[in-house]
């Protein structure tokens, strides 16, 4: 069943969502190469904190970690860890912000220094590709509009997007309906309904959209060693449009 969203439940999720948009202006200042991501994942438990806010996922089916940090290779749901990060790596920070009991999610990519034109490529199209799914995220389109619209875009760049993890309704719980592919046909699928929200975040990587998952249960990774990116935004559906929950230029 898909929730939809009051408006004073969307204005709730807002504000998780201006913390969480702030939190992640934080980290892109402190990514640089001997920065460890468990450094990064203890800043934000100490930043959300302050903020009156608390990291949904910590203790979510058992996980133990206020973000998830997925570097090179990593798709999500990596594990922050202690070794440094290195010039020319890429790393996603996810994480999702409880304030007051609303949640938003929201996952960027970075560059640790300077990277090859390759991989830059893949940074500027994921992000793109986020962005041209929002577009499609009307009220009267479908979900499969916007998988349609990135799948599009990504291949047509020469890259790849995930299959086996996607988008998804969001509210007081982290997972809700609808789900959310980033892949897909124009014209098939849910009805996009104003009041519904829900995140989109292509993960699209430089190689296969293969995936393959660490003996950890948690972390996928590509199966060819490719970089992978990923771009998410929280998303409520107006009469005027899809509003950005997580917007960073906010």
């Amino acid at each position: 069943m898909i929730v939809l969203k009051s408006q004073r439940e969307i204005e709730a999720m807002k504000k998780a969502g201006e913390i969480l948009a702030a939190c992640h202006k934080e980290i892109a200042k402190m990514i640089k190469p001997g920065v460890t991501t468990w450094e990064i994942d203890q800043f934000v438990e100490k930043f959300l904190s302050e903020h009156n806010a608390a990291p949904e996922q910590k203790g979510y089916k058992g996980y133990e970690y206020a973000t998830c940090a997925s570097i090179n290779d990593e798709i999500c749901h990596g594990f922050p860890r202690k070794e440094p990060l290195k010039e020319g790596e890429i790393v996603t920070i996810d994480m999702v912000v409880n304030y007051n009991g609303a949640l938003a999610d929201s996952a960027w990519s970075y560059a640790v220094g300077e990277v090859s034109k390759e991989v830059d490529h893949l940074l500027n199209v994921t992000k793109e590709a986020l962005y041209k799914g929002i577009e499609q995220a009307v009220a009267g389109n479908r979900i499969g509009d916007i998988g349609h619209a990135i799948q599009a875009y990504v291949e047509g760049e020469g890259l790849s997007v995930v299959r086996d993890f996607i988008g998804h309704g969001i509210g007081t719980v982290i997972h809700e309906k609808p789900d959310v592919p980033h892949y897909g046909l124009p014209g098939k699928g849910t009805r996009i309904k104003e009041g519904m929200v829900f995140t989109i975040e292509p993960m699209v990587n430089i190689g296969m959209h293969y995936t393959k998952m660490d003996n950890n249960g948690w972390t996928a990774r590509t199966v060819d060693g490719t970089y992978s990116a990923q771009y998410e935004h929280t998303i409520a559906i107006t009469k005027d449009g899809p509003v950005i929950l997580t917007d960073q230029d906010g």
